[in-house]
């Protein structure tokens, strides 16, 4: 039923206000939300990783009797890098540091005299790499950890 004005033509009714842009407003603001929180979370979890000690053990075996040995190191926070020249194997070493660290490269390096070479990097008693080399100038390299 249409209501009639004093005159006798209809009235005109009032359109309601539109609601679906406020939706739409809260909706967004509400997952912008929820993506701030969780990379707060993620940070978060990376930042008490990244703090983490850890501690690397390079290991080297085989029948070379010229070795070079190049390995990364941390000293108060600041990456370093080691190098060693081998004339008798097994060689073992450990460092540690503090942090989150990917993409550590350990490289064991033959002498003109050749013979055969394995490496590997433990990673907390955990992540292991592998890797050997034969043959005069031949490299092994651990990397990835």
């Amino acid at each position: 039923m249409c209501d009639r004005s004093v005159d006798g033509a209809p009235e005109a009714v009032p359109r309601g206000r539109r609601r679906w842009p406020w939706v739409l407003l809260v909706v967004m603001l509400a997952l912008a939300a929820g993506g701030a929180v969780a990379v707060e979370l993620v940070a978060g979890a990376l930042s008490r990783d990244g703090m983490a000690p850890r501690r690397i053990g390079y290991r080297v075996t085989g029948t070379a009797k010229d070795v070079t040995v190049t390995y990364p190191t941390w000293r108060d926070g600041d990456l370093a890098t080691a190098r060693l020249t081998l004339r008798t194997l097994p060689w073992a070493g450990e460092t540690r540091t503090r942090g989150f660290m990917n993409g550590g490269s350990f490289a064991v390096t033959l002498g003109a005299s050749g013979g055969e070479v394995a490496c590997a990097v433990t990673v907390d008693d955990g992540t292991v790499r592998t890797a050997t080399a034969s043959g005069a100038f031949a490299t092994a390299t651990c990397d990835g950890f």
